[in-house]
Formats: structure tokens, C-alpha cells, sequence
């Protein structure tokens, strides 16, 4: 009776909101009620109309119960993909992982985002929201709001944007170290003396309480602004953030020093720590100006991929060829492509002939033909002849232009093991500010009775040993890495969320067709009756001529092993093709029948001198084809879908890491088991429906195992889907890479051998960075809490922490493949 009173009136309840939704992947009108019937099971949903025929849900929902992501989400749990306005938004003004978990927790509390993933590594913001309720410029503002700078990233110009930004930050911070390293540098020698008690051998101004508060000053209040700055925009939005502990430490040892300069007669204080503010400040703008280099060099993938594109297209316009930047390529242009020029976007060869380097997206090295009426691809390399190409795919629409767009994203997005870091983030700061106002008194109250100078220090060491930025940048930087070195070697992976997953698989589904095997029927054996002994290639010769006129992909394979053996074919006299049966054909007055054992057996032929050969055959999972040369047995012929080269060793590689390999199959029970043998694969499901295939899935994921589904077809897409982790073999069919999680560009299996060691590699890599980041602050606090860590050393630790993490991380770079 929900909404009863509203319907009434014609009106929605008070309260109630509205989402319209674009649904892509619906194929018909049950896929319309099933997303119908999974949005109206939602808790909060009040009602869910799904039109097939405009592709939209219209979704009535109580937003204190249900938020648009939550029913997003279900659409994509269903299968489909739901189509939402996506704005990419490259942010300035952030110091640690604090100030990215503010931004982020702030947009996804605006109303009409449905969900927003802010990564402190890459100054990035994903936010995907409903257009009909808000826009990028008010998203843009909600960031100004909280205190930040945003702005949205252009396709075209994203990586020159990137590069500007980041050497503009980079040589600002080297001003500001160099200048605060010139102003520090008498402080450090100050300090030294102090230490070994070298005062007498400096000289004396070295000593003049004056002449250091000139020195510090300019450090603490121009190399230190920035901190002030980012500390109150966070404390003004009830946050605090790294800068708020590098601000409050150094600012209480400069108002001491201050004090005891301009007043210490008063107060009774002589000694001042002006070195303690000003080496803190500059070795935490040292280790900030590293860990930026260093974040950079966590997207060199993106750079690589980027610098595959071609700058400039030669196209035929108005009868003339002219020279224009690849961006103004339009779809239909006429493209003209030189011998050693790349191939500036994507097309169908129209004119000419030519080999083409497709190694940078399939990995083969060698060289394709390609000839009128063949696709090719921006960014690879015509090698000898010059060809006319129609335009079919410009701009972010071409191949290059979609793997660097599914890079970028999973480098943005979040793993699941991230959200222990973001917890402990948004706590983290306000915590050690606790912990150094503890210190600070039970030093002067216990440790060291009145002694304010020695609870001022260890309160400062507390809260510069601290860093959240460590932490911040424990996973989203080995992602980065891992995502990219995945790109690299042909393995898309859309999102950290899948690289994290595919390391706790426990069972790999191989689809048969197209995967494991090259999908197309060849010819493996010619066997000849007794009589026809010695006499293969006439046989073989008769065998493709009967079957040169049939479009059969068994008679192909006959015929294409003939050509490749350079049997010369003839025309048959009189061909005819019998449906389900085989072919009758008269060549040079012999009368030839190719079929099945049926064929054999309508036309009273004796088949049992090769049943032996036949069984034989049918063991090895081969499909038989008989053939009759004026009415007596000539031979039989076994075609089978051929197994990929390196399918064997990548199963084999699946078991040694304890996968469970299972193949999946239409086929019949003895030929599944029959290719299963020859690579060495145990669980077999056979005679599956196309329909069936999501179904075994799903029940191998209800007995408790974590399952990854590989396959390349059409029908293949919503066992993808269904997976835990669901492999797309790149040379398959666009639907089947759309459902997959990863893509594997190459056809070859050891790719996924490859993802999950990546994957493997990446968790651990992770795991260390997490170690570390926890560790460090586990131990650093309690030691400056106990007064055993002299400000200076900890703001040194403190600064260098986050650059030991992302070099950690840049370890990943080194991780080989075992491709070839």
C-alpha cells in the first residue's frame, strides 16, 4: 500500500525524490523487468519504472534511506551499466590525505552525486552525479567552498595540463627549499655547536638572539606560509590536516624563542630554539618537494601510452592533401599514411596495401597485412606501403584513446583496502594533537616539574613525527603503479578495486572457444583407406575442390590447409551442398561425397575399414568428415578448433599458484574432455547454453570459492558480469571487454597468469606501505612522547616518510611479466 495517499492526489509523497536514469546493455523487454523488479526491491525505493524502449529507469526514493549510488550500483549488480554525468577534476591545494578525504567526503554529501573518489596521489576528483540535479560548475564550487581549487580536465589537454601544474608546484617548492635551506643554514650551525660545544669557535653574531629571529622569521611566515594557509581552511571546515601539526609545533617553538628574545628578562627565559621551527619547515618542504617528483614518476604508464599518439594526420579534403593536428581529424575524412608513419586514428582501409606494427596494443611483434576493406588502429605503424584509410573512430573515441581513459580511471579510483587508511586518516590528526597536549603536561607536571622549555620540545617532536601523508599514499601510489604496469604489458585493468580482487581468486573459468582455443576449425589429420595408401595429397586435393564453393567454417579449413600446403584446386564439374550432411560434387567425371557418417550411410558406403581411425579421432575431441571418392571409402578427415600455443603452460602456471581451473563449453561431454586432457585440465562443465553460462558462476561462487571467468564472446559478457573478477581476451568482441573487469589486450592466456601476479604483487606492496606508514607513527609518537626525539630529527623522519613510501611503491615498476 506504499505511496497509496500520493497516488491519490496524483502527487509523491512528501519527501520522496526522483531519479531518471540511462541504462545501457538492455536487449529486450525482460532485461527491462529484471532491473524493473531489482530497483523496486531496494529499501528506500518507493517505486522503479524501467522503459525499455527509451533505455530509462525512473526511480521514486526516500533520500534519508537510499542514495543514488546505492542505486546505481544496483543496476550495474544486475548487469547493466547505468549512464551518469562524470566529471574529471584536477585539484590544487591539498597537503595530505586528510585534506583529499575532506573534498571527498564533502561532495558526496551534495545532493545528485552519487558517488566522488578524491586520490591525494594523483590531485585527482572522480565524481560521478545525476545531470538533471547538478552540474560540474556547482561541483566545482562545493570544492571552493570547502577551500580548495578545481577544475575540469579537457580529454585533449589532460596530460600537458598535468605536466604544467606539476613542474609549475615542483619549482615552487624547490624556490621555497632553497630559500628556506639558505636562510636555516647559520641556524644549522648554531645548532651544531650548541650540540658538540663548538659555541666559542663561530662567531659571535651566530649566537645574537636577534640575528636568528631575522632569520626565522622569514622562514616560519613565507617558506611556511602554505602551511598557515591549509591549515585554517581545514580547521575552518572542522578538520585538521598535516599542516595543522607542522603549523602548531613550529609556531610554538618560534613564539617561545620570540618571547625569550624580546622579553626573557621578564619571564625569566634565556634560551631560544628558532633552529627547531626553521630546519623543521625546511626539510618538510625538502621531503614534500621529493615526494611530488616522485608521485610523478607513478604515471610514466599514462606518458608512454600518451606518446603513442600521432601529432599530425595527412588528410584528403576538397581533391587536396593537407597536413592538420591529429584533434582535427573528423570522422569520414579520407586518411593518407606514408611507410614509416604512424597511423594517426582509427579507420578502414580503403586504397592500397600495406604491413602494419600492431605490437603496442596486441604485443604480436610480427607485422599484419592490411588491404581494402581492414581495420586499422591509431598509433600503430604503417612499416611499407602507402594506403588511403576512411576515419571510422576520432579523438577519445579511438582504441588508443579508451585504454589510456580505462588507465586513468582505475588510477583514480579507490581498492577496498583503502578504506582502512581513509579511517584512520580522519582520525588520525586531531588524535596526535591530543597526544602532544598530554605530552606537554605530563612533562611539565611530572617528567620535568616546571621545566616548560623541555615539555615545549617534546611536545613539538610529537606532533612533526606524526604524518598522516604516509598513510595517504600507502595505496593509492602502488595502484598507480600496478594499473600502469598492467597497461604496459597489454592489462587493462578498470579499476584498483579489480586489481585488488584478482589476488584472492580461487578458481579461473576458461571459456573453451576463442580462449583456450583459436576459435577457428583447422585441419590436423587426413587419414586414407587402405586402398588410397600413399596417395594423401590427391586425396587432399580432391578434398578441397569438393569443398571450395561451400561457406561451411569446416569446409573452409579443409580448403585453407590445402592452399597452405600449395595443393593447386580445381573447379568441380557440379557442386551441391546438403544441409547438415556434407557436399556432393563431380570433379574431372569422379563423383565425391564429404560429409557426415550419415552422408556415408543415405549413400550405402562401407565405412568400417577406418572405424578404428575414426574412434580414434572422436577420442581426441575432433570433429570426423568422411569422404567417398564413385561410391567407395577414400578417407576420413579430422578437424578440430586448434588449441592456442601457450594455452597448456598458462593453465599449467594457473595450478602452480593453487588456482582451481575449470573450462567451460558447449560442446558434448567426450570432445569437452578430450581438449580438457591436452591441457591438462581436471573440472570440466560441458553442453552449457550461451544462457547457462552466468548460472555456473554463480554456483561455483555459492560453494565459497572467489571466481575469475575468461572468455571473449558475445554470449560470454554476462558470465563476465557475474564473476568475481571477469578476464575479457582483448581480441574478442567489444561487449565481452565492456562486462570484463580485465582486459586482456594480447590473445594469449599467460596474461592472466600475469594480472594475478600483478595483483599479488601490487596487495603485498601495499600491505609493506601500510606496515610502515602504521609502524612509523606506532613508534615514532610514544619516542617523542618520552622525550628521547629531538624536534629536528623527527620533523627529518617525518618529511622523509612519505617518500619511502612512494618509492616502495615505484618498486612495482621492476615486477616482470614472464611474457615474451
Amino acid at each position: 500500500m506504499k505511496g497509496v495517499e500520493a497516488a491519490a492526489v496524483g502527487a509523491k509523497p512528501e519527501g520522496l525524490k526522483k531519479l531518471t536514469v540511462k541504462i545501457a546493455g538492455m536487449s529486450c523487454a525482460a532485461c527491462a523487468s529484471r532491473v524493473e523488479k531489482a530497483l523496486s526491491k531496494i529499501p528506500g525505493v518507493e517505486d522503479a519504472r524501467v522503459n525499455f524502449a527509451a533505455e530509462t529507469a525512473t526511480v521514486d526514493y526516500h533520500p534519508e534511506l537510499v542514495s543514488p549510488a546505492t542505486i546505481f550500483d544496483k543496476i550495474k549488480e544486475t548487469g547493466y551499466r547505468p549512464v551518469m554525468g562524470r566529471a574529471e577534476l584536477k585539484l590544487s591545494g591539498m597537503s595530505c590525505a586528510a585534506c583529499a578525504a575532506r573534498i571527498e567526503n564533502g561532495l558526496n554529501k551534495l545532493p545528485g552525486v552519487a558517488r566522488a573518489a578524491v586520490n591525494f596521489a594523483t590531485e585527482k576528483a572522480i565524481v560521478e552525479f545525476d545531470p538533471a540535479e547538478i552540474d560540474v560548475p556547482r561541483i566545482k564550487k562545493a570544492v571552493a567552498d570547502i577551500g580548495y581549487r578545481a577544475y575540469e580536465v579537457d580529454d585533449r589537454t589532460t596530460a600537458g595540463l598535468e605536466r604544467e601544474e606539476r613542474e609549475r608546484e615542483i619549482r615552487r617548492q624547490k624556490s621555497l627549499v632553497i630559500f628556506s635551506g639558505i636562510l636555516s643554514a647559520p641556524l644549522v650551525v648554531y645548532m651544531l655547536a650548541m650540540v658538540f660545544n663548538l659555541h666559542h669557535k663561530i662567531p659571535a653574531f651566530f649566537l645574537n638572539p636577534y640575528f636568528q629571529f631575522a632569520l626565522a622569521t622569514p622562514v616560519q611566515f613565507i617558506a611556511g606560509a602554505n602551511f598557515y594557509k591549509e591549515a585554517y581552511v581545514a580547521l575552518r571546515g572542522r578538520s585538521a590536516n598535516m599542516s595543522v601539526l607542522v603549523a602548531l609545533g613550529t609556531t610554538a617553538a618560534y613564539l617561545y624563542s620570540a618571547a625569550a628574545t624580546f622579553f626573557g628578562g621578564r619571564i625569566g627565559v634565556s634560551e631560544v630554539y628558532y633552529e627547531t621551527g626553521a630546519i623543521i619547515i625546511t626539510l618538510v618542504l625538502l621531503g614534500k618537494t621529493l615526494e611530488t617528483i616522485a608521485k610523478g614518476r607513478t604515471s610514466e604508464a599514462i606518458k608512454k601510452l600518451i606518446g603513442l599518439q600521432a601529432r599530425n594526420a595527412r588528410v584528403i579534403r576538397n581533391g587536396q592533401e593537407i597536413e592538420i593536428p591529429v584533434e582535427e581529424v573528423e570522422v569520414g575524412d579520407l586518411v593518407v599514411v606514408r611507410p614509416g608513419e604512424k597511423i594517426p586514428v582509427d579507420g578502414v582501409v580503403k586504397e592500397g596495401y600495406s604491413t602494419v606494427d600492431e605490437s603496442m596494443l596486441t604485443g604480436e611483434s610480427v607485422p599484419v597485412d592490411k588491404k581494402a576493406g581492414d581495420e586499422v588502429i591509431g598509433a600503430t605503424i604503417n612499416k611499407l606501403g602507402t594506403f588511403k584509410f576512411e576515419a571510422t573512430k576520432v579523438g577519445k573515441d579511438t582504441a588508443l584513446a579508451q585504454i589510456i581513459k580505462i588507465v586513468e580511471e582505475a588510477q583514480g579510483s579507490k581498492a577496498p583496502i583503502q578504506r582502512m587508511a581513509d579511517v584512520i586518516s580522519a582520525y588520525f590528526v586531531p588524535a596526535v594533537v591530543a597526544a602532544a597536549l598530554i605530552t606537554f603536561f605530563a612533562w611539565y607536571y611530572f617528567g620535568a616539574p616546571g621545566n616548560f622549555t623541555r615539555s615545549l620540545l617534546n611536545f613539538t617532536a610529537v606532533l612533526v613525527i606524526a604524518c598522516p601523508c604516509a598513510l595517504g599514499l600507502a595505496t593509492p601510489t602502488s595502484i598507480m603503479v600496478g594499473t600502469g604496469k598492467g597497461a604496459e604489458n597489454g592489462i587493462l585493468i578498470k579499476s584498483g578495486e579489480y586489481l585488488e580482487k584478482a589476488h584472492k581468486l580461487t578458481a579461473v573459468i576458461l571459456d573453451k572457444t576463442g580462449t583456450i582455443t583459436k576459435g577457428e576449425p583447422a585441419l590436423t589429420d587426413l587419414i586414407p583407406a587402405p586402398e588410397y595408401s600413399g596417395c594423401e595429397n590427391a586425396l587432399l586435393q580432391i578434398a578441397g575442390s569438393a569443398e571450395k564453393n561451400s561457406e561451411h567454417p569446416l569446409a573452409q579449413a579443409v580448403v585453407n590447409y590445402a592452399a597452405g600446403k600449395g595443393v593447386v584446386l580445381k573447379d568441380p564439374q557440379q557442386f551441391k551442398a546438403i544441409p547438415g550432411h556434407g557436399v556432393a560434387a563431380e570433379l574431372e567425371g569422379r563423383k565425391v561425397l564429404l560429409g557426415t557418417r550419415k552422408l556415408m550411410k543415405d549413400n550405402n558406403i562401407d565405412i568400417s575399414g577406418l572405424l578404428a581411425d575414426v574412434e580414434k579421432l572422436e577420442e581426441e575431441g575432433k570433429t570426423v568428415m568422411f569422404m567417398a571418392v564413385d561410391g567407395r571409402m577414400a578417407a576420413v578427415i579430422g578437424v578440430a578448433d586448434i588449441i592456442k600455443e601457450n594455452s597448456r603452460e598458462a593453465i599449467a602456471q594457473l595450478k602452480e599458484m593453487d588456482l582451481e581451473v575449470w573450462m567451460l563449453t558447449g560442446d558434448n561431454r567426450r570432445t569437452a574432455r578430450a581438449i580438457a586432457r591436452q591441457v591438462g585440465i581436471e573440472n570440466v562443465l560441458a553442453e552449457v547454453l550461451p544462457g547457462e553460462k552466468a548460472q555456473q558462476v554463480e554456483e561455483l561462487r555459492k560453494q565459497g570459492k572467489v571466481v575469475g571467468m575468461v572468455g571473449d564472446g558475445i554470449n560470454d559478457a554476462p558470465a563476465l558480469a557475474a564473476a568475481d573478477v571477469g578476464f575479457a581476451i582483448g581480441t574478442g568482441a567489444d561487449v565481452a571487454i565492456e562486462a570484463a573487469d580485465i582486459t586482456l589486450m594480447r590473445g594469449d592466456l599467460r596474461g592472466i597468469v600475469t594480472a594475478i601476479r600483478l595483483s599479488r604483487a601490487t596487495i603485498k606492496n601495499i600491505k609493506q606501505n601500510l606496515f610502515w606508514a602504521l609502524i612509523y607513527n606506532t613508534v615514532g609518537i610514544p619516542v617523542a612522547a618520552l622525550g628521547l626525539l629531538n624536534p629536528v630529527i623527527a620533523g627529518a623522519a617525518m618529511a622523509f616518510s612519505s617518500v619511502s613510501v612512494v618509492t616502495n611503491a615505484l618498486r612495482l615498476r621492476r615486477f616482470k611479466t614472464g611474457l615474451i
